[in-house]
């Protein structure tokens, strides 16, 4: 399968560069994946879609300000820094610009608190850093980090909390679970009101958020691996919602894959508790075994998350309904609108 199936023409005024000030103010576009039949909404209208007796699962994984601006110690370059993984130890794996110049060996000083040296080099701007500081690690990286923001955004964010899920938890994140953002805490009590459960899983978005496909096949681009965690308790609320018959609702595609991987895990048993690192890749042909509906935001042409959805609605329902919200202005990408594929 061709990598060029899933690409589009996106007006470039399309990418939303700001977050609505209300976070339910967000249009939605809803997806009937049997039909292919849409319809417009606003997001906080998501409500008259869900089912007493459904779970919505939501990733409560919280960003950290991940990007660092430094210099490198013996030429005073500029470099910059962005983790992606705790390898433990004070190690990160990380992406660095520019990636050229920053070889194994060399020092990067992030002002008077925080130094890191390259001990391992990898492709495409990856590398391994080990840190030197006094003091805890989380405070300082709060002081010097940014938040690490798509490169498709270029206004600066002025609330950190903006790019953030209000019920954001578990530190470890490169990327922020966008789909999510829509939610406030009033709408989530409107939807537990209405006899929705809600659950929660723990994926920490990394590498692969931020490497574009390079293969022209669809079947031989890698995934990046990502941790992720699903607690007893979810397992439970699950197992509790198939057993009714109710729908699991996933928000987000990190919550999907989260899903998926534990389904494949447990066949056709019931969902138990779960950790460790996935790779899952979602592409047209699987079959999802846990997710029956998805909430999520407008993605990147040729991207995996497009592909994802597509494997969920159908290729073409996910390019005709795309088409249409490009014709109707709607918001693309991490700060744009919502989509309920159901």
């Amino acid at each position: 399968m061709n990598v060029d199936l899933y690409d589009f023409e996106l007006p470039e005024e399309l990418i939303a560069q700001t977050p609505l000030l209300e976070r339910t103010s967000s249009r939605l576009l809803t997806l009937n994946k049997k039909d292919g039949s849409t319809e417009d909404h606003i997001f906080s209208e998501i409500v008259d879609y869900l089912n007493p007796g459904d779970t919505l699962v939501l990733n409560d994984t919280r960003v950290i300000p991940a990007r660092l601006f430094g210099v490198k110690e013996d030429t005073g370059a500029k470099a910059e820094v962005l983790l992606l993984k705790s390898l433990g130890e004070d190690q990160w794996e990380v992406l660095v610009k520019p990636g050229k110049k920053l070889k194994k060996g060399s020092v990067i000083v992030f002002g008077d608190e925080l130094k890191a040296t390259i001990i391992e080099e990898g492709e495409l701007g990856g590398r391994v850093l080990k840190f030197s500081y006094e003091g805890i690690f989380n405070e300082i990286l709060d002081r010097l980090g940014q938040m690490p923001l798509p490169p498709y955004i270029k206004e600066k964010l002025e609330d950190k909390e903006r790019y953030q899920t209000v019920y954001a938890r578990h530190e470890g994140s490169a990327a922020a679970p966008t789909a999510g953002l829509h939610f406030t805490e009033e709408l989530l009590d409107r939807i537990r009101a209405k006899g929705i459960s809600i659950a929660f899983v723990t994926l920490h978005v990394g590498l692969g958020t931020f490497r574009p496909m390079s293969v022209d096949r669809v079947e031989d681009h890698v995934m990046h691996e990502e941790y992720y965690i699903l607690p007893q308790e979810t397992a439970d609320i699950l197992n509790e919602t198939r057993a009714r018959g109710g729908r699991v609702i996933a928000v987000g595609t990190t919550s999907a894959r989260t899903l998926e991987t534990v389904s494949q895990s447990c066949g056709d048993g019931p969902i138990v508790k779960s950790s460790g690192w996935t790779q899952i890749f979602i592409y047209p042909g699987y079959k999802y075994g846990l997710v029956d509906a998805l909430i999520t935001n407008f993605h990147l042409p040729k991207s995996t998350l497009v592909m994802l959805v597509s494997a969920l609605a159908g290729r073409e329902n996910i390019l005709n309904a795309y088409r249409e919200a490009i014709e109707k202005k709607y918001r693309f990408f991490s700060f744009g609108d919502a989509m309920f594929i159901y």
